[in-house]
């Protein structure tokens, strides 16, 4: 860390806690963590990156304290609650708009655990898809896709069990659909494992969403590093 940000400990202190906390204040203010993961995007475009047409559309759970043992007696107010098969998780919700053939996160939004995967998806779009993979929790969007990106196909998960029935045809549809879809789950694991993101570490929506765009524009670099190696 030392060598990365050129402290020199012979000749001048390591910054501390307060000058630390505030520039990240700044970072937060002036919405820095957006414009950097917007800058990475322009600059790995600018060194050959292209977009496909393929957008695997998806979200994950950042979980938050949901003790009230604190100061303030109360849990994080703009956190919320969710259910998810038959466990409750409190917490946020990273959504993540992934190009299918590079793997990069092109579009990030940042919402309480509680709102629906399907409700922001036409942000999650850049709008020249051919093609859209999400789970079953996107199904029944199309018009939202076609009024975001007009010239793509819905290739979302279906339902294929109704009332006890399976739908053989369409589970085997759901499979082959899912071996590009699982892709983006390589992106949210080196969120999650290599630069730890699996908790929120402030109060507040918009302080997390700074740092999830950082993260989310250092996961593209990460992903791409072998590529670009003298980018």
């Amino acid at each position: 860390m030392r060598r990365f940000v050129g402290i020199d400990l012979g000749r001048e202190p390591v910054p501390d806690e307060t000058t630390i906390c505030r520039f990240r204040h700044l970072l937060e203010a002036h919405d820095y963590g957006r414009r950097m993961f917007e800058f990475i995007h322009e600059h790995l475009e600018a060194k050959g990156l292209r977009l496909s047409g393929g957008t695997i559309v998806d979200a994950t759970i950042i979980h938050a304290p949901s003790s009230t043992k604190n100061e303030e007696k109360a849990r994080d107010p703009e956190m919320h609650q969710t259910k998810k098969g038959n466990q409750w998780y409190f917490g946020m919700k990273a959504h993540f708009g992934v190009d299918r053939r590079a793997k990069v996160i092109h579009s990030v939004v940042a919402t309480a655990a509680n709102v629906h995967d399907g409700a922001v998806l036409g942000d999650l779009l850049h709008g020249e898809e051919r093609d859209v993979w999400g789970d079953q929790a996107y199904q029944g969007q199309s018009d939202i896709i076609k009024e975001k990106a007009p010239k793509a196909r819905d290739r979302t998960n279906r339902r294929y069990r109704h009332r006890g029935v399976v739908n053989e045809a369409e589970r085997a549809r759901n499979r082959k659909k899912s071996k590009v879809r699982s892709r983006v789950e390589h992106v949210i694991g080196i969120i999650k494992l290599k630069f730890g993101f699996t908790k929120v570490r402030y109060r507040g929506l918009a302080k997390n969403a700074n740092r999830l765009f950082a993260t989310c524009g250092l996961t593209n670099r990460y992903i791409l590093r072998h590529r670009f190696q003298t980018a």
